[in-house]
């Protein structure tokens, strides 16, 4: 048979003819392998290159997609009960580049229809500029959803560590702000910079965010009642320097960012230096017990109304205060007269130590770098004399809290504190030991007789005790019609706790206010007679205890 074969179909009368060919059936064979051969090389090609773009993004990524830098992470602050007082989290900024648009004026109206609030004549004439710029910032994640919805790829997101505040102006004299460039400008923020950058744990603080909500509510309601130029508290553990609160009014938003110039907004608690008169009588008293010099019931006999030192005179604040007095009486009475006399009594070289030894004097080491310094001075008879009734010696609100702690805890010294710590280093006994039982039982007579000055704050369950302190501003040399009314508060007396102190700047009388008095009588009094600390400063803090109390009866302490 020849190498041709030959095959004949019929069908519906039409004849096919097929030959079949040895040699081509290699012929389609090679083909078929040479076709394959080609898709595969395509697609080892394919494949090599978006390996490599793969790797090459992951070097370099392109430009709309979103990075975060993160030099720019600090550590999160919290109070002592885990809230967040400050927290880095991420942001995505939305900018625009003109020259990628793709259709200008469908873009604008797909973009006025997300952000219908924007200013489209600015953000036009920005377009005509051909440059990049910031169309959002901070750019919520449903609105991030629709605008890049819109695939348009002059849209250029990028993300960025940010710091928030979550409680705004609640904590910021405490917590401060920082600079665009990730720096901390004041408060915890700058002291603590570089510990916030390299920390990756959250820093606690002492603060109670509950507490001190009620108490700036305070402040800020009686800021208004006796129209003040401003106002502050402070309320501190008087064992371990805790700082459970720290609040000065006006105070201000730190995400805002914003520049603060205007002095009214110092941090009044640890920046300002004041005299705050009366309550340094609390000290001249103690000093005494703490010499031995006096005892509560020593007694001054034939007090004088007036004293002429040097081209002043020393004038008793009230003329309805008795000649004859005990030391204890003098203090619940807020004596100026008897007051010096205690003071001459322990002369220059130990009172001058006492003062220094509760750090009233100098600068007092502390957590923010916010602090004030009290304004120096040389000692003499006549300044013995003034310092002894808190006369012409300044010191800050922060240097007062810690005094007081002192006085009222047995006498150890304490470092006031913003942090948290897991344990205090062992106090170092600065006062004798009786010294707190003889001031401590005095204290609480000025809130609870009708001879002392603080009867507003006699809260019922706390034991609350303290002194009053009403000042003149000095201005120039001299004295101003302004004053600084302060109550110094300790509770529970018979088993001191925490200190509170509340200072009202320049405040007025309030004709219309109502006061209820707290001994169960039901008593009630209308309009402020007096521009005094018992009227005003004493109001606040028995307010605030009423508040704060169950809180801290709760949380801390159990109250008698």
């Amino acid at each position: 048979m020849s190498n041709k074969e030959r095959f004949f179909f019929y069908e519906n009368n039409k004849e096919f003819q097929y030959d079949k060919k040895n040699n081509n059936i290699q012929t389609k064979f090679s083909r078929v392998a040479f076709i394959f051969f080609v898709f595969f090389i395509i697609s080892l090609i394919y494949t090599i290159h978006l390996i490599h773009l793969g790797s090459r993004n992951l070097k370099n990524p392109i430009n709309n997609q979103i990075n975060v830098d993160n030099k720019l992470k600090r550590a999160d602050i919290v109070d002592r009960n885990g809230n967040f007082l400050a927290k880095t989290v991420s942001s995505i900024d939305i900018g625009i580049n003109p020259i990628e648009v793709i259709d200008q004026k469908k873009l604008l109206l797909n973009l006025r229809y997300i952000f219908p609030n924007k200013d489209y004549q600015s953000i036009l004439s920005k377009f005509k500029k051909n440059k990049f710029f910031w169309f959002e910032k901070k750019i919520s994640e449903e609105n991030y959803e629709k605008i890049m919805m819109l695939g348009d790829k002059s849209i250029k997101p990028e993300e960025k560590l940010i710091r928030i505040y979550p409680q705004k102006n609640l904590f910021s004299h405490i917590i401060g702000q920082i600079d665009s460039d990730n720096r901390g400008i004041s408060g915890l923020e700058k002291s603590l910079d570089d510990k916030l950058k390299k920390n990756k744990d959250k820093i606690k603080l002492t603060v109670d965010k509950d507490i001190q909500f009620l108490i700036r509510e305070e402040l800020i309601k009686y800021n208004e009642i006796f129209k003040a130029k401003g106002s502050a508290a402070i309320l501190m553990d008087v064992y371990n320097g805790e700082i459970l609160s720290l609040v000065s009014i006006p105070d201000f938003d730190p995400n805002l960012r914003s520049s603060i110039t205007d002095v009214n907004y110092i941090n009044r608690v640890t920046k300002g230096v004041y005299e705050f008169g009366s309550v340094f009588k609390t000290f001249t008293l103690a000093a005494g017990f703490h010499e031995g010099i006096i005892q509560p019931d020593t007694e001054f006999n034939d007090l004088e109304k007036k004293l002429e030192c040097g081209k002043n005179t020393i004038n008793e604040y009230d003329d309805k205060i008795p000649s004859n007095l005990t030391a204890e009486q003098i203090l619940i009475r807020s004596g100026n007269i008897g007051s010096v006399r205690i003071g001459q009594s322990l002369g220059i070289e130990k009172f001058k130590k006492f003062m220094n030894d509760l750090n009233l004097i100098n600068p007092l080491v502390f957590d923010i770098e916010e602090i004030g310094t009290p304004i120096p001075f040389n000692w003499g008879k006549c300044k013995l004399a003034t310092t002894s009734y808190g006369h012409g010696i300044t010191t800050t609100m922060l240097q007062l809290a810690n005094a007081y702690s002192i006085i009222v805890n047995g006498g150890y010294g304490i470092n006031p504190t913003l942090i948290k710590k897991n344990d205090y280093k062992t106090n170092r006994k600065i006062l004798n030991n009786d010294v707190s039982k003889k001031i401590n039982p005095i204290l609480r007579k000025i809130v609870t007789t009708k001879e002392g000055t603080a009867s507003l704050a006699n809260v019922e369950g706390y034991d609350v005790g303290g002194k009053t302190g009403t000042a003149q501003k000095s201005v120039d040399g001299g004295y101003s019609k302004n004053k600084v009314n302060t109550f110094a508060s300790v509770f529970p007396t018979s088993n001191p706790k925490y200190t509170l102190i509340i200072m009202l700047d320049e405040p007025k009388t309030n004709s219309e206010y109502v006061y209820h008095y707290r001994d169960g009588s039901g008593t009630k009094y209308k309009g402020t007679p007096f521009n005094t600390a018992g009227w005003t400063s004493v109001e606040v803090a028995g307010q605030i205890i009423e508040k704060i109390g169950p809180i801290l009866a709760t949380k801390y302490i159990q109250f008698n």
